[in-house]
């Protein structure tokens, strides 16, 4: 099983990196195949906590080989920070490897999208602000900085004048900001150079051979299936393709490599921005959710909204990335809800809907139809087998299984490393 894909099944923040951290030993190389910092993935190893957000999370599992891949774009200071901060605690990060085709994050990215995004006003997106969507932008506009760039000084030059040819234009003349200098940036990226250069590769012949060898290779996406560019809930996305297609351009395989996509889901609903929701609640049980689940997003620091589970978001995420797995997160956080409801359809102007319509519009009105699931009170936190669960713990997992689409083949109940039921192999 040398090829696996792992993907967010609804808006993010799911714990793919608990899901990745499971396969640990297992895996030989760990990439990561779009977004850029503007996601994060959180890890608990014993008592130590790790919170990545450019890194793939198998850069903390000993012998991996972690990979940041050609659809990723890359901000070098940002890099170079959570490198440092994981030296600084002991780890062995010499094994990363980058993309020779990644785009660069400029400083000029960064300002742009803050000062897009306060020029929206009513109509914001709901960025980070971390230069993600321009630096996208750049590359279909065909004129991006790549991390080979910065190691041909005319090359980089001629780039940057190309860029900000007409960003100074709109930054000084539509948002009242200074001009940027070239040299400023072309010195920038220059610094970068020397400790970047041991680390680029044509990663993605690297990953062939990999896979030719029958290595075990991870593709970890970042954000979620509803935050794809082209599958999400436009415009309030991201800037690339988090599905499990977006792994075979942004990592240059060939997609008959792929044997298995995983996609982690939590046992309710949570995104992060602006955009619709359904099944958001603005009553106690979103306080319950939100403060029992620790939501609160690991590179904003953003309270997430949050919302019952949606079966047509889970299916919908099954068909559009081919899933052989769901790995369900948070079950322990709806310990001690009386009943429990989840989402089965929608109703949109009268009219019952069992799929997530295809009509923005329409999806933006969706209300929610619920069925009813008894809760349990026991703490479930130290089960280990699907057995160990409440009765009426394993009613609610079997229920979810059978209206999204795909097995539930393992369940978070703890936000531990080993808090975790595996009903089925992820790799075998």
């Amino acid at each position: 099983m040398p090829a696996i894909v792992l993907i967010g099944a609804q808006w993010g923040d799911e714990g793919k990196g608990k899901a990745t951290d499971l396969l640990g030993s297992r895996l030989d190389y760990v990439v990561k195949f779009n977004g850029g910092n503007n996601a994060g993935h959180t890890v608990v190893i014993g008592n130590e906590k790790y919170a990545l957000h450019l890194l793939p999370s198998g850069i903390l599992t000993p012998g991996v080989t972690p990979v940041i891949a050609n659809g990723v774009v890359v901000d070098i200071e940002v890099l170079f920070e959570e490198l440092d901060a994981l030296i600084a605690r002991g780890l062995d990060v010499s094994r990363l490897k980058v993309s020779a085709n990644a785009h660069v994050i400029t400083s000029y990215h960064r300002t742009l999208d803050k000062v897009t995004e306060r020029f929206l006003g009513k109509r914001q997106i709901g960025t980070t602000g971390r230069g993600i969507g321009p630096a996208y932008a750049d590359k279909i506009n065909r004129v991006g900085i790549r991390m080979q760039d910065l190691f041909d000084e005319n090359i980089l030059r001629q780039k940057v004048e190309g860029a900000l040819d007409q960003k100074n234009h709109l930054l000084v003349k539509v948002y009242n900001r200074r001009a940027i200098a070239v040299d400023e940036i072309v010195n920038e990226l220059l610094s970068y150079a020397e400790r970047l250069r041991p680390m680029v590769a044509d990663t993605a012949l690297l990953l062939h051979e990999a896979i030719e060898r029958g290595d075990t290779v991870l593709f970890e996406g970042g954000q979620a299936t509803m935050l794809d560019v082209d599958h999400g809930t436009y415009p309030f996305v991201t800037s690339s393709n988090a599905t499990s297609g977006g792994a075979v351009t942004g990592s240059g395989i060939a997609p008959n490599s792929i044997d298995r996509v995983i996609a982690v889901i939590k046992a309710y609903t949570t995104r992060v921005g602006a955009g619709p929701f359904p099944t958001e609640l603005f009553d106690q049980w979103g306080e319950f959710l939100s403060d029992k689940g620790h939501e609160f997003g690991t590179t904003t620091g953003r309270r997430r909204r949050t919302g019952w589970y949606d079966a047509p978001i889970a299916r919908y995420t099954a068909r559009i990335n081919g899933v052989t797995d769901f790995v369900l997160t948070k079950l322990d956080v709806l310990t001690g809800i009386e009943s429990i409801p989840v989402c089965v359809a929608y109703d949109v102007d009268g009219v019952r809907h069992d799929e997530v319509p295809v009509s923005q519009s329409d999806f933006h009105h969706a209300m929610p139809i619920y069925e009813e699931f008894p809760g349990w009170s026991e703490d479930i936190s130290g089960a280990r087998t699907f057995e160990d669960l409440p009765k009426n713990a394993q009613d609610y997992v079997l229920a979810l299984e059978a209206m999204s689409g795909s097995r539930i083949s393992a369940i978070g109940v703890g936000p531990e490393r080993d808090a975790i039921i595996v009903r089925h192999d992820l790799i075998d």
